[in-house]
């Protein structure tokens, strides 16, 4: 706790190099001439740094205590927020005070049942394999069965405490060297409540079977290129169950579950969708249909939503846990391009389902996680049901 806090002076006071893992009794490093010799330059660099930061630390300094003497001591690594006589500013001590509060408030378990990592920092590379589809009557007149190719992303997410971020980039953009697909995606979670947000595009090619009725009403089947695919979307929701349920410990790897426990949840969800053609890109076969871009159809949505659901953690063992949880969520769709003689709103049914199996060997950690989420959409002229089915393999570690 005192290394977060000391971060957050850090960041206020433009501190120089510190080192929190020392103390001041810690003695330079010096390295006999015949060993430093044989030492790799990289090596060497970094035996020097810490040699300037020991002999930093170890400087002597004014132990007066007065209003500046909280500086010094935390320049030469001495943070003690429970000594009274250090004389921090109103300021650093609110703070302090607020983490402290927002700590024990949003983020205490039962230790029987959840227990830290004792690690605030995880670092994870993840193979990430998804498809997305469409089915049903977008537009009328129009019937279409729509599914991408397996998109296979590889990516890194990096986490501090209670904080996610992650990118990946689809296999296909390296090989190709064109902007095919990726994904970004941000979570925030405690004991409490959890949060994620998300972005990814989709340009690979798809797999079509369409029949318009106004033409020749025959089920056509196409290779198609020249439709993208975009969505973003935040999530948050409120674990009821939280002093003995602990998701991070499925997801976020920040907690370890002892004993098996589950929770109901609720909350809410904002997404967007974005599907278009790029008529210039059609096929030859599919292209008559469309002889301007202003007759190519356009899925474009926003979803606000309430969520309900529930999740369980299974303790299988001391370094096996496995996960599921389930949350529909209904609410208001608002569809930007209608029919003309359609509602551009009308009610939306979806439902999201996650899975996870983890395996922990000490600071690492092995996974995998399953993901599902449905949106229906039914209005007098349109029905439509969109998916992305996901799995994802990853390993990481904490330090």
């Amino acid at each position: 706790m005192n290394r977060f806090v000391s971060l957050i002076l850090l960041l206020l006071y433009c501190v120089p190099m510190l080192s929190w893992a020392q103390t001041p009794d810690t003695a330079a490093v010096v390295l006999p001439p015949d060993t430093a010799r044989s030492l790799s330059r990289i090596q060497q660099f970094k035996m020097d740094i810490r040699e300037r930061v020991d002999k930093k630390l170890n400087e002597p300094y004014d132990t007066t205590r007065n209003s500046g003497y909280w500086w010094r001591a935390l320049k030469h690594g001495h943070v003690d927020f429970n000594d009274s006589t250090m004389g921090y500013p109103k300021f650093v001590m609110f703070c302090y005070r607020t983490y402290i509060w927002g700590d024990r408030t949003f983020n205490s378990y039962d230790s029987s049942y959840v227990v830290s990592t004792g690690k605030n920092w995880k670092l994870f590379i993840k193979s990430n394999n998804w498809v997305d589809s469409y089915i049903g009557h977008p537009v009328e007149g129009v019937n279409q069965i729509i599914n991408s190719n397996l998109v296979s992303n590889i990516g890194v997410t990096l986490s501090f405490m209670a904080v996610s971020v992650g990118y990946s980039l689809g296999v296909s953009n390296l090989i190709h060297g064109e902007n095919l697909s990726n994904k970004v995606d941000f979570s925030f979670t405690c004991a409490r409540f959890a949060a994620d947000a998300y972005f990814w595009e989709n340009n690979n090619d798809i797999n079509a079977t369409y029949r318009i009725k106004s033409l020749d009403n025959v089920r056509h089947k196409a290779r198609q290129s020249g439709v993208s695919r975009k969505a973003m979307g935040l999530t948050a929701y409120y674990f009821f169950n939280n002093r003995r349920y602990a998701q991070a410990a499925a997801y976020c790897f920040s907690k370890y579950q002892k004993r098996s426990a589950g929770s109901w949840l609720a909350g809410f969800s904002l997404q967007h969708y974005d599907v278009k053609l790029d008529v210039e890109k059609l096929s030859e076969d599919v292209r008559p249909y469309f002889p301007t871009q202003a007759d190519a159809p356009r899925i474009l949505y926003n979803d606000y939503c309430l969520l309900f659901g529930y999740g369980h953690n299974w303790v299988l063992g001391p370094k096996w846990l496995l996960n599921f949880t389930i949350t529909p969520y209904i609410g208001y769709r608002y569809n930007h391009f209608p029919n003309a003689y359609d509602r551009a709103s009308n009610f939306s049914l979806n439902c999201r389902a996650r899975t996870a199996a983890v395996y922990n060997h000490r600071q690492f950690f092995l996974g995998f996680q399953g993901y599902a989420d449905h949106h229906r959409f039914k209005s007098k002229y349109s029905r439509l049901v969109n998916s992305v089915i996901e799995f994802s393999l990853l390993c990481g570690v904490r330090f």
